[in-house]
């Protein structure tokens, strides 16, 4: 019996030549994960559909450029996020740059909320900002990118993006001490 990585490497090799069996095969194993990906960003699920067959597209038309230094989950999640990010943009959502109102940007690395807030609250409170907030907190907190990284993702100055996490985990810690306040936490 072969292991899950020795199929996953001969299903990946078969894609490179265009083998469409090994596609959708694929495609089955990650089209779920991956649609909930997409759906956190957009927050539309016909969108994220999109999103998500249009990101497969890319990949496989791509996938020559994947080299196995990262697992093949991790690059197809990339490529969804980057379709995501698009998306928005195409949509012109805000994502706009907030360059000269910032002087001076301190990382405050307290993430501390109070005892009764959950995972799930935590979550919901970052859906609930706005669009480039959301993005920043989203890419840093979920996805694990760091300043630089989301900079080029979003195409927003590092300087940027550590005062729209800092703003956005402002906002989330406001809204979530209002919804506890208001559930009698």
């Amino acid at each position: 019996m072969r292991s899950t990585k020795q199929l996953h490497y001969k299903l990946i090799q078969e894609c490179k030549k265009q083998n469409t069996k090994a596609q959708l095969q694929l495609y089955n194993n990650y089209a779920q994960g991956m649609l909930s990906v997409a759906n956190r960003y957009v927050k539309d699920i016909h969108l994220a559909e999109d999103v998500m067959q249009d990101a497969f597209i890319k990949a496989f038309k791509n996938i020559e450029s994947y080299k196995e230094e990262v697992s093949f989950g991790a690059w197809l999640k990339r490529i969804v996020i980057n379709q995501s990010i698009d998306e928005l943009k195409k949509n012109k959502l805000a994502m706009i740059s907030i360059n000269e109102e910032v002087l001076n940007v301190v990382e405050d690395g307290n993430w501390e909320v109070d005892n009764g807030v959950t995972s799930e609250m935590v979550v919901d409170a970052i859906h609930k900002q706005k669009e480039k907030y959301r993005l920043v907190l989203s890419l840093y907190l979920m996805e694990g990118y760091d300043h630089s990284e989301i900079s080029q993702i979003l195409g927003i100055t590092e300087v940027t993006s550590r005062t729209h996490l800092m703003r956005g985990k402002k906002l989330v810690k406001e809204y979530l001490k209002i919804t506890n306040h208001a559930e009698g936490y």
